[in-house]
C-alpha cells in the first residue's frame, strides 16, 4: 500500500464533471478520481476547513463511528473493477478493523476530516496511476 496525499478537488475542464487529485506522498504518481458534485464540495470543504453551520453527512458519518467506540485508521483504495475504483474505510474497533467497503470519494470526505491516512495499492497504482508530465500544468485539470 503506498500512502497518498489529497493535492486538488475541482471542476474538470469543459464541465465534464468533478474530479480530485491524489499524489504520493513520497512519489511522483499521481491518481485522478472522477467523483460527484456533492462528493467534491464535501471534500473541498474539509480541505479548506470550512465549517457548516449543521453536520454534513460525512461529519455525520464520522461521529457515528466514534460514538459507537470506533475510529478511522486510514482508508484504501485497492481495487478496480469494470474502470471503478473500490474503497474501504478501516475502522478500528474494540474487536479489531473493520473493513467497510465505501466509495473512494466517501473514503477521502472521511479521511480529509479525521487526518487519517489516504492509501492505494501497488495494483491500483500500476493500472491508473499518471504523472505530472503526462497531465501537464496542473491549473489545465480545473477550469
Amino acid at each position: 500500500m503506498i500512502e497518498m496525499e489529497l493535492i486538488t478537488v475541482g471542476m474538470a475542464p469543459k464541465g465534464e464533471g468533478n474530479v480530485l487529485v491524489l499524489r504520493e506522498v513520497d512519489g511522483e504518481r499521481l491518481l485522478v478520481l472522477g467523483i460527484g458534485f456533492a462528493e467534491a464540495t464535501s471534500i473541498a470543504m474539509a480541505a479548506e476547513a470550512v465549517a457548516p453551520p449543521r453536520p454534513m453527512t460525512h461529519d455525520l458519518m464520522n461521529r457515528v463511528i466514534k460514538r459507537l467506540g470506533g475510529f478511522l485508521r486510514r482508508v484504501v483504495i485497492h481495487d478496480m473493477r469494470d474502470d471503478t475504483f473500490i474503497g474501504q474505510l478501516d475502522v478500528e474497533t474494540d474487536n479489531g478493523i473493520l473493513e467497510i467497503d465505501a466509495r473512494p470519494s466517501d473514503c477521502i470526505a472521511l479521511a480529509i476530516r479525521e487526518g487519517c491516512e489516504i492509501h492505494v495499492s501497488d495494483m491500483v497504482l500500476d493500472l491508473a496511476a499518471v504523472t505530472q508530465d503526462m497531465m501537464g500544468d496542473e491549473n489545465d485539470l480545473f477550469e
